[in-house]
This record gives C-alpha cells, structure tokens and sequence, in this order.
C-alpha cells in the first residue's frame, strides 16, 4: 500500500500534499514510489487536490457545518467513484444516498464492497463507465445483441402479418403485438 505506479503518478501526489497540512502520513520515498498513507486537514476547496480524482493514498478532510452544506459541496463537483457516508443517523446515511450521486456508495462501510463479487463496482461520467467484479465485468466488455431468426419455410404461415387486413386478422394482430407484462424473478 502507498507504492506509486509511475514516476509521473508519484510526482502528481507528491505535490498535492503541500494542501492543506498533513497529520497523518506524508512521508515519502521517490526511489521506491511510496507515499505513505496520508490524512490532511485545512484543505480549501479550490486547492489541487480538491480538483481532481486523487488515485493515492491521500485523505483530504474539509470541515462543513451542516448536511445540506456537505451534499451541496458534493453535487457541485463531477461525480465521485465512490461516496462514504459515515453517521450515527440512518437518516443522514439515506439522504447522503437519495440527495448525491456516485458511481458506488458505502453507508457506514469502507472499502467492504471491493472484496464483494455479487456487487458491481462503477464510475458515472469522469469517474468511469460500466460495471466491474466478476459476471458485472464480462457483462460490461461483452456486447449483447438481439437476435431473431425464422425459418425461411415457414413464410407462408407468416403471412397474417401483411395487408390487407380483415377485422378478425387485425384484432389477432393486435393481440398478439399487445403490451403481455412478464416478471423474471
């Protein structure tokens, strides 16, 4: 953990730890690309580091006063890989959920749902599209396309379909073409 994958990766982060001020972490080993995991607090919101996705060890921490405050700083910015949501109230975790949007959110849960294959992991917009984990992956590279085939033999017994149409092979048409709601559970 903390090891960088490229030089320029390495250099990006390093810089945004001069945001704000750092009171965990912020160490650093530019010959092994480490950076250790780091928490800083005092950030201001047009700093770099608020500015893009971080992809690192870095935790900015910004203070708000009220719910409303932090789903506003939210849903100013593009839409979050993920959204945490820790409280003590159900209720702050749900309107964190119904009032923002991520591509996933953990409600009081950390990075639980990356070992949770029967969930998909996702991005919305900038973050990423599709879904990931397990079948959600080979689903999202995978095109599924609709197929119909018919014997060509079987034209004749089709040809209830084509006009002129009698009022008895509309209302069949009409039947069978009809709205027939099905549930797959």
């Amino acid at each position: 953990m903390g090891r960088i994958i490229t030089e320029k990766h390495f250099q990006r982060l390093r810089g945004l730890l001069s945001c704000g001020r750092v009171v965990i972490g912020g160490q650093s080993d530019e010959s092994d690309l480490y950076i250790a995991p780091t928490v800083l607090v005092d950030v201001q919101e047009t700093e770099p580091v608020m500015q893009e996705e971080i992809f690192g060890p870095i935790l900015p921490i910004v203070n708000v006063r009220s719910l409303d405050q932090a789903i506003d700083f939210i849903n100013r910015r593009e839409k979050p890989l993920t959204l945490y949501a820790f409280s003590k109230s159900s209720q702050v975790v749900n309107q964190m959920l119904d009032r923002t949007s991520s591509g996933n959110f953990a409600g009081n849960e950390g990075f639980t749902y990356l070992t949770l294959t029967s969930l998909p992991f996702s991005g919305v917009g900038k973050s990423g599209m599709g879904r990931y984990h397990g079948k959600f992956s080979f689903d999202t590279f995978s095109h599924h396309r609709a197929c119909l085939l018919s014997h060509s033999g079987l034209e004749m017994l089709k040809n209830i379909r084509y006009p002129p149409y009698s009022d008895c092979r509309q209302k069949l048409l009409t039947w069978a073409l009809g709205s027939h709601s099905c549930t797959l559970l």
